[in-house]
């Protein structure tokens, strides 16, 4: 079992935020997380990262409780917010001090870099500026392009299609889904955009104030239409 969560809460002011009992996630699992603002999303990612603490419940990674050991780091990437990036680097520098902790060689990273050279557009490398002055959407696509730096066998990425464009979003969804289709890679990504969410997903959640309502796989024509009538009425 690649993640396993048992008996998981979260309370903020006295009120539960998260609840989720039980879930498993298979190897090789592109699971798309969705649901209104304060469902629990970001949440549930936090903990899954060992981010926040929780109430009460665990996390497993690979059999390795994410409170109790910091082996599922070096198999384990996350792009969440941009309070991951660091601000006064720039994003050679940033690319570079990621790529030294997880031993990666410069020809690597200059790989990886050249297959999202249609992302970054021209607009991240070679600009001799800070990641603090580049724009929401570019330090959206640094941060992401971090997060998958790593060659990381599983992956989390919460809201990745935020403040980037149609085109932008198209290439991202289709790098990830070659990823999970090519590599194995074990993801989940949260998101408001059902479309991208379903096309690439091989299962997706559906949270409701801390609980998993809808658990569906996979996602075909008739469960798009079940999912979209449920944001239709709510």
């Amino acid at each position: 079992m690649e993640i396993e969560i048992k008996n998981l809460t979260k309370i903020y002011n006295k009120q539960t935020v998260l609840s989720i009992n039980e879930l498993s996630v298979d190897k090789g699992e592109l699971i798309g997380l969705i649901g209104n603002n304060g469902a629990g999303k970001t949440t549930f990612l936090r903990l899954l990262t060992d981010l926040i603490k929780a109430d009460s419940g665990v996390v497993y990674l690979r059999n390795q409780n994410v409170s109790k050991t910091e082996k599922w780091k070096f198999y384990t990437s996350a792009y969440i917010d941009t309070g991951f990036l660091i601000e006064f680097f720039t994003p050679e520098e940033y690319f570079s001090f990621i790529a030294s902790n997880y031993k990666i060689t410069t020809n690597e990273v200059q790989e990886l870099l050249s297959c999202l050279t249609d992302f970054m557009n021209g607009e991240i490398l070679g600009k001799k500026k800070y990641i603090r002055d580049f724009s929401l959407g570019n330090q959206q696509k640094i941060g992401i392009i971090g997060a998958i730096l790593s060659k990381p066998e599983i992956l989390f990425l919460d809201e990745p299609f935020n403040f980037l464009d149609p085109s932008s979003q198209y290439i991202i969804s289709n790098y990830l889904s070659e990823l999970h289709q090519k590599f194995n890679t074990t993801i989940i990504i949260s998101s408001h955009n059902l479309e991208c969410i379903y096309n690439i997903s091989s299962r997706v959640l559906l949270l409701e104030k801390g609980i998993i309502i809808k658990d569906v796989s996979p996602v075909n024509n008739e469960l798009r239409d079940e999912l979209n009538g449920y944001f239709r009425i709510n």
